[in-house]
């Protein structure tokens, strides 16, 4: 029988090379985005659907669409989000609230709407991108990293209470990866008018937008994605991508203050 995942924020970048691979892999993909107008699918086991996470009703929709066109959904992959990244006294409330609502809320709001579903099928699978910036931080991502701490936190106790009831839950920790995540989908926040943080800004962006240029693709990443939605395991979490592996693993094993010290190294050069 033929597997569907719905997959959010599937218009560009990882969520639309994981529809792409998925699709190839002989999966029926609902590829969600807020603009679906336009989109030509690469596979016609791939359609579009329009869905906000910030809206609950075109979730609802999404999922009913979804279910209606290919017969039912066994994936549910939380994908959409986006990084404000700069300096945090530089952030409105209102920036700060917006990043929470997409990158929190918004996962939060696809798994309520998913999950009476999976329950009364006793069976289902939610796949929740994290980063590698979730269980790390790097100067500037204070509002990002913070939002991917938060869905480690969450996923990682939701995780319990799901699978007694026979929903598995995964993790996926992106590392440095070659998409538009720096440009079209990074909210730059600075106020030239603090005048203190600018030659910090100037050294950090510099040095973090040069990383963006020699990491892993998109595809590492959805083929990541495809493994952890069909290795059968109880496995939580995934680093995909140079450098999560390494650096995830030295998270964990050397002193923190060597670690920061690691950090400072690379982005404050």
């Amino acid at each position: 029988m033929t597997r569907t995942i719905l997959i959010t924020g599937a218009s560009s970048g990882i969520g639309r090379a994981t529809a792409d691979y998925f699709a190839q892999k002989g999966w029926n993909v609902a590829a969600t985005m807020r603009s679906p107008e336009g989109q030509k699918p690469s596979s016609p086991r791939i359609r579009y659907y329009r869905l906000d996470v910030t809206d609950t009703e075109s979730i609802r929709l999404a999922i009913d669409g979804a279910i209606s066109d290919f017969g039912g959904i066994d994936a549910v992959m939380n994908n959409a989000g986006y990084g404000a990244v700069g300096v945090f006294e530089a952030a409105s409330m209102e920036r700060i609230k917006r990043q929470f609502e997409t990158n929190v809320f918004g996962l939060m709001n696809v798994t309520s709407c998913i999950l009476p579903y999976f329950r009364a099928r006793k069976s289902g699978m939610i796949i929740n991108i994290s980063s590698m910036g979730g269980k790390t931080t790097f100067p500037l991502y204070s509002l990002y990293h913070s939002t991917k701490w938060a869905v480690e936190g969450f996923s990682e106790s939701l995780h319990y209470e799901l699978r007694a009831i026979g929903i598995k839950l995964k993790m996926i920790e992106p590392g440095v990866i070659k998409t538009d995540f720096n440009t079209r989908s990074l909210d730059f926040i600075n106020d030239e008018k603090l005048a203190e943080y600018q030659p910090y800004v100037q050294t950090a962006m510099s040095n973090i937008e040069q990383s963006y240029t020699t990491g892993d693709t998109s595809e590492t990443v959805a083929k990541t994605i495809y493994r952890a939605a069909t290795d059968g395991s109880s496995r939580l979490r995934y680093p995909a991508g140079k450098p999560a592996p390494l650096l995830l693993a030295l998270r964990k094993l050397i002193p923190e203050r060597w670690f920061i010290g690691l950090v400072r190294g690379q982005i404050e050069k």
